[in-house]
């Protein structure tokens, strides 16, 4: 999504920034960013939802700056609106959202309408920012929330899990995601929807053999502008989420000790065990109509995002495609006792991976948590594996490149069954980061993924 500035015809700054302030307090509440978003006013929401994500990604610089600048807390209204005046004039090196008298003037005015005795202290440090701007932003870089624009215990384990890259990684995720667009292979290939989009003036590339149904926009375009949105011909997924159903389906040979997995037969029976918001889903039937999948997801209201996607991609097959609301952990409370030939385990995570494309996820998230999604993870895993026929396979996925939700977790697993063996796949299983324009593994991945995991374990 696309953090421009608003149009002229846009609503007051002063107004923006009031929503403005008030989604950065909620996050700071631990909200997401998305249930915040969802209670503004329709009119204010794709202003403020673009001033969010830019001062999200500064937010750590803004903190430290307003610390020294005004070492003593203000009130917390106050100060999330601060902090968001003082991101927008941030030197990024880019051209700024607005002019620097505008942000002074227009934050001055949104602290008169939310707190009067407020204004003049507003004033104050703004306008000394922009007097003292180098030697506070040197100061504020001191800080390393204030340098790298993330918590300190989210940069310590960054660096304790990626020694000589964590600084790089640190950067990239500030960066802006592109728009990646999944293909669907039912109504037509990539090159004619490439061509399709050329027509409307819209520049895009494939990704290559890795993810051969994604192509990546050059400027992030609204899906109501994307031909054939509406019929399925094409849906908006990362390009590293679109590894998991190739994986799962028809996983590549790698050098190891064990043989090449088969591709799964027809009719083969799987599991999407936390399916919502549908994308792994539709992907999978996109490729295989013929299977016979279960979606699960622990939350109805999300599962409903499951079945509005299938039916706006034309992936609607009653009696081989069944939806279900339930905990994938509880196994005798959905389970029907027929195991299954593949699992796919999108597990619940920290999201580590995606703060490019969810900057609020690093504010949001606090240290006690990776222990806990931990914890449910490897419940999940050690549920479903039960579910699985011998000979079968399970991927593993996480959008996180903290290692405890990735390689340990999968390490300790395999540690616990005997039965299991984890099979490589060259350039797709393991940590996947993005380095600033370079990808690890290095060769078609460059440029591809944020930071995801996959494991593709089989059932001896």
């Amino acid at each position: 999504m696309s953090s421009s500035a608003p149009t002229p015809s846009s609503p007051p700054l002063s107004r923006l920034l009031l929503q403005l302030a008030d989604a950065l307090q909620a996050v700071r509440d631990g909200r997401s960013l998305t249930d915040v978003l969802a209670r503004c006013p329709a009119e204010l929401r794709p202003a403020t939802q673009a001033l969010s994500f830019h001062v999200l990604r500064l937010w750590g610089s803004a903190q430290a700056a307003r610390a020294v600048l005004a070492p003593k807390n203000p009130p917390p209204r106050v100060d999330s609106l601060l902090t968001g005046a003082l991101a927008l004039l941030w030197p990024t090196g880019e051209a700024p959202l607005y002019a620097e008298h505008t942000v002074v003037d227009q934050a001055v005015e949104a602290a008169r309408q939310r707190a009067p005795a407020s204004a003049g202290f507003v004033n104050a440090v703004l306008r000394r920012f922009l007097r003292e701007r180098e030697a506070t932003v040197r100061a504020a870089e001191r800080d390393p929330q204030g340098a790298y624009n993330h918590p300190p215990w989210w940069i310590e384990r960054v660096r304790q899990d990626w020694p000589t890259q964590w600084q790089t990684v640190l950067r990239a995720n500030n960066q802006h995601p592109p728009m990646t667009l999944r293909v669907n292979s039912r109504q037509g290939s990539v090159q004619a929807y490439q061509e399709r989009l050329a027509a409307l003036g819209m520049a895009a590339r494939p990704v290559g053999a890795l993810a051969p149904q994604a192509l990546v926009l050059d400027k992030p375009q609204p899906v109501s502008a994307l031909p054939g949105f509406a019929q399925g011909a094409v849906s908006v997924q990362d390009a590293a989420a679109q590894l998991a159903a190739p994986l799962l389906l028809d996983p590549r040979p790698a050098q190891q000790d064990l043989p090449p997995l088969e591709v799964l037969p027809p009719g083969a029976r799987v599991l999407d065990a936390c399916s919502a918001p549908g994308g792994k889903t539709a992907h999978l039937l996109e490729l295989r109509p013929d299977l016979e999948l279960l979606a699960l997801d622990a939350d109805a209201g999300r599962l409903a995002r499951v079945q509005d996607n299938l039916q706006r991609l034309q992936l609607q097959a009653p009696g081989r495609v069944a939806l279900k609301a339930a905990d994938a952990r509880d196994t005798a409370a959905w389970w029907d006792g027929r195991p299954f030939d593949a699992i796919l385990l999108d597990a619940p995570c920290s999201a580590a991976g995606i703060v490019r494309r969810h900057p609020d996820v690093r504010w949001l998230r606090r240290p006690g948590d990776i222990g806990a999604l931990a914890q449910i993870q490897a419940q999940l895993l050690d549920a479903l594996w039960a579910l699985l026929k011998p000979g079968g396979r399970l991927v593993y996925a996480t959008c996180s490149i903290f290692k405890t939700e990735g390689q340990a977790q999968v390490d300790a697993f395999l540690q616990r069954h005997a039965d299991a063996r984890s099979q490589m796949v060259q350039g797709v299983t393991g940590h996947l980061l993005t380095l600033a324009d370079n990808a690890l593994p290095q060769g078609e991945g460059a440029a591809m993924v944020d930071g995801f995991f996959y494991a593709l374990l089989r059932k001896n």
